[in-house]
């Protein structure tokens, strides 16, 4: 028995080491210009679609909304919905004349995103990797995010297996799942790389070449650290979140 659990500690020894060695500390340094395209299509070609997205200017939005409650955080375009594309020339264009734009990604046609606290999807990815679950992308966001990339669920005929992510609630008020929003129909995603007021970053900890995986074998286990982590996280890592372009 001792000797099972010092082979689980080793393991989880060596993802931690992994996991911090794969993060990012700057956005920046790792994606210039070609780099930034080069990511862009790569998530497209994934079958993640894309639109174009508000930018930071300074610690303000570049949008013309006086007081922008989520800078650089939402869709440029009010028909971000069906302007999202994977085409790889209109993202090619995109990329090329607006260079300074961030990008979301549309969730509920291709694919979902749980939407976890940092510090809960850190352990709840090592467990998983751990215990050989297949994990797809995963992104992390400087204002203190995980998020777990998915097939999308559609519109499951058990409907007490989904819920549509409300842009306008707050995670904490969801008592079965506290800390995880889930973004399906009619929500989206920053897609990395993006930059965010503050020189933050949001950026792949796994990339998009990594098969989306049915969100209900990441979902027991992301809930129940969640659940775990609820009463540690600040109101500040819980509330910046996406609202309608």
């Amino acid at each position: 028995m001792s000797a099972g659990f010092g082979r689980r500690t080793s393991v989880q020894g060596r993802i931690s080491q992994w996991l911090r060695g794969r993060r990012p500390a700057r956005l920046v340094e790792d994606a210039g210009d070609g780099g930034r395209e080069a990511m862009l299509l790569a998530a497209a070609a994934a079958g993640l679609p894309l639109a174009p997205a508000a930018h930071p200017v300074g610690y303000r939005c570049s949008c013309d909304r006086v007081g922008c409650p989520t800078p650089a955080r939402h869709p440029v375009s009010f028909a971000w919905q069906t302007q999202s594309t994977t085409d790889r020339a209109q993202i090619e264009r995109w990329a090329r004349h607006q260079p300074e734009a961030n990008f979301i990604t549309a969730t509920g046609m291709v694919h979902d995103v749980l939407d976890v606290p940092h510090r809960a999807g850190d352990e709840a990815l090592e467990r998983l990797l751990a215990s050989g679950v297949e994990v797809g992308p995963v992104a992390v966001t400087g204002d203190g995010r995980m998020l777990f990339f998915t097939l999308t669920r559609g519109t499951p005929e058990d409907e007490d297996e989904w819920w549509p992510c409300e842009l306008d609630c707050h995670p904490e008020t969801m008592d079965e799942h506290p800390g995880l929003r889930w973004h399906c129909r009619g929500s989206y995603v920053l897609l990395p790389p993006a930059q965010l007021p503050g020189e933050l970053t949001v950026a792949w900890v796994r990339g998009p070449e990594h098969e989306l995986p049915d969100p209900l074998s990441l979902l027991e286990v992301l809930t129940d650290v969640c659940t775990r982590y609820a009463g540690d996280d600040t109101e500040d890592e819980l509330a910046a979140w996406p609202h309608r372009g």
